[in-house]
């Protein structure tokens, strides 16, 4: 293989890397919840329900519910019916928004997380206090995953690339004597 070939074999290996995947359709997306996406209610819910395009798997079924200042709110285990996880506040919801947050594997294997937020706003209860959220201590500076795994395999492809270019550069300086 010419210089050439090898600059536009990296070049592409590169371009790939960099290249946004397309969307995985098999894996299993979340069709509704309970409350609604950023839905304001004139009363706090009794329990969140999330509902899946696949069944779940029970074991690997995370949901979490968290205030303004990203205090996790107590709950109950999230209850898994086939494509639906259910959790239960332990504690009374006052007005304000509330994240929810979720990871759950379907049961092809995928791993699915996201979050969304609704808010409480009852008139029987006092306003919500005014609250500044920061990110708790080690939250990584709020650094999506997505853009360290990005980098990281940017960073393995370009070693990559430029150990190939190193090995083949010696066997040709090696053929050549």
């Amino acid at each position: 293989m010419t210089y050439l070939g090898k600059v536009l074999l990296g070049l592409a290996a590169l371009v790939a890397v960099l290249l946004p995947g397309t969307p995985a359709w098999a894996h299993t997306q979340l069709v509704a919840t309970s409350p609604a996406r950023e839905a304001v209610l004139a009363k706090a819910p009794e329990a969140i329900t999330l509902e899946f395009s696949q069944r779940l798997n029970p074991s690997f079924t995370t949901i979490a519910l968290s205030d303004a200042a990203r205090r996790q709110i107590a709950a109950s285990i999230p209850a898994v019916d086939t494509a639906k996880g259910t959790i239960v506040p332990r504690e009374p919801l006052g007005n304000g928004t509330y994240t929810v947050a979720y990871r759950v594997v379907s049961v092809d294997g995928h791993t699915v997380q996201g979050s969304y937020v609704f808010t409480v706003d009852d008139p029987a209860l006092p306003p919500a206090a005014a609250t500044t959220a920061t990110p708790p201590a080690g939250s990584g500076g709020g650094v999506p995953a997505g853009v360290l795994i990005g980098l990281a395999a940017l960073g393995v492809a370009l070693a990559g690339t430029a150990t190939w270019f190193f090995v083949a550069g010696k066997h040709r300086s090696a053929a050549r004597a």
